[in-house]
C-alpha cells in the first residue's frame, strides 16, 4: 500500500481535500507501524482503545479497519486497555492534547499517540512511522500550529516536548543559560538524518 503525501499545488483550489490527504497521510503511516509491530498490539504500541482506533481507521485509514477488528475487545485476554508505559506519558499527553488546533478527535488521538512513541528510542518522525522528519512537521503544522510557533527555534520534538514539561514544573533541564551558548546544541538542533523504521525492518527481515 503507497501512502502519498497531498500535492502542495492544490491547497489553493481545494483545502477541504488536502487537509484529508494530509490525514490519511498521517494517520495511514501510523497504523502501518503500529500493525507490523511483533512486540505488542495496536493499542499497547499507540495508547488508544480499540474503540478509538475503529473510529480512527473508519475516517482516515479504512485499509487497516480489518486490522483493529480483530484486536481483542475490553475484558479479553490481551486487549483493549492501552495504560501508562511511563510516569511522563500522561502529562505529555495532557500537554500535547492542550494545545491542538481545534480540540477534534484528531488530535486527542495525536496527543495520545506521540506521548506513547516519544518513549521509544529513536527520532520521532521514525518513531511514529514517517518517511522523514518534513511528513512528522506537516503533521504539527495541521493539528498543533500552537507547538510549531513555540518550537520556533525547531528544536527536535522530543528534546522540545521534554523541555516544556520540565520548565512547567520548575526544573532546569539545561546547563546553559541560552541555546546560542550551550556547548550540546546540536544534541538538541541537529539533523535528523535516517530510514524509516519501515525500511529498516525490511531491509533486516532480508539481511
Amino acid at each position: 500500500m503507497v501512502l502519498s503525501q497531498p500535492a502542495a499545488h492544490s491547497l489553493d483550489q481545494n483545502p477541504a481535500a488536502v487537509a484529508a490527504a494530509t490525514d490519511r497521510m498521517i494517520f495511514g503511516r501510523i497504523l502501518a507501524l503500529a500493525a507490523a509491530d511483533p512486540a505488542r498490539t495496536m493499542t499497547g504500541s499507540l495508547a488508544l482503545t480499540k474503540a478509538d482506533l475503529t473510529e480512527l481507521a473508519a475516517r482516515h485509514a479504512p485499509d487497516f479497519a480489518d486490522a483493529v477488528a480483530a484486536l481483542p475487545g475490553g475484558g479479553e485476554a490481551g486487549g483493549d486497555e492501552p495504560g501508562e508505559d511511563a510516569i511522563e506519558e500522561a502529562d505529555l499527553r495532557a500537554f500535547l492534547a492542550e494545545h491542538g488546533a481545534t480540540g477534534a478527535d484528531e488530535e486527542r488521538w495525536l496527543a495520545a499517540i506521540l506521548a506513547r512513541r516519544s518513549l521509544e528510542p529513536n527520532h520521532l518522525w521514525q518513531d511514529m512511522g514517517f518517511h522523514d522528519r518534513g511528513e512528522l512537521n506537516t503533521m504539527f503544522r495541521r493539528h498543533f500550529p500552537a507547538l510549531v510557533a513555540l518550537n520556533s527555534g525547531d528544536m527536535k520534538w522530543k528534546k522540545f516536548f521534554y523541555r516544556q514539561l520540565c520548565e512547567r514544573e520548575g526544573l532546569m533541564l539545561c546547563k546553559s543559560p541560552n541555546c546560542e551558548v550551550c556547548d550540546d546544541v546540536e544534541v538538541c538542533f541537529g539533523e535528523e538524518a535516517g530510514d524509516p523504521l519501515s525500511t529498516l525492518a525490511r531491509l533486516a527481515r532480508n539481511g
